[in-house]
């Protein structure tokens, strides 16, 4: 990361709300087509749009932009929300399969997609909760 890179919000430098948008409906229109996402997509209700909207306000806030998630949720408290759902190395990668491919539609800068890439494979991994 640049000196600049390091005082600017990763929101801010992946192209703020509208990258975060772009962003989560790529990733859920990947995640409905698919076939390596099926294990995911069986995690969610058929109607995806309650939780587009919560990953837009949550990504949003964790990459460093608006409080739109807390003022509602709290904490995130991620791996407690998600205990109920199996996770382990095969939905985790394909929770980033997704990701990855919104990442190269929603992002142009290619180091700030890279850096939010290695985050969200962090968070990713972290959310496991299985072998």
């Amino acid at each position: 990361m640049t000196d600049i890179d390091a005082t600017t919000s990763l929101f801010d430098r992946i192209g703020g709300s509208a990258a975060i948008d772009a962003l989560v409906d790529r990733f859920y229109e990947r995640m409905d087509v698919l076939p390596e996402a099926k294990v995911i997509r069986a995690m969610h209700a058929d109607d995806l749009g309650l939780i587009r909207d919560v990953l837009k306000r949550y990504l949003t806030e964790w990459t460093g932009g608006p409080k739109l998630y807390s003022p509602e949720k709290g904490h995130p408290r991620l791996r407690q929300r998600h205990i109920g759902f199996a996770i382990g190395d095969a939905e985790r990668d394909a929770w980033m399969l997704c990701m990855r491919g919104a990442l190269e539609e929603a992002v142009s800068d290619m180091a700030a997609r890279q850096d939010l890439d290695r985050a969200m494979s962090g968070l990713a991994d972290w959310m496991r909760n299985r072998p």
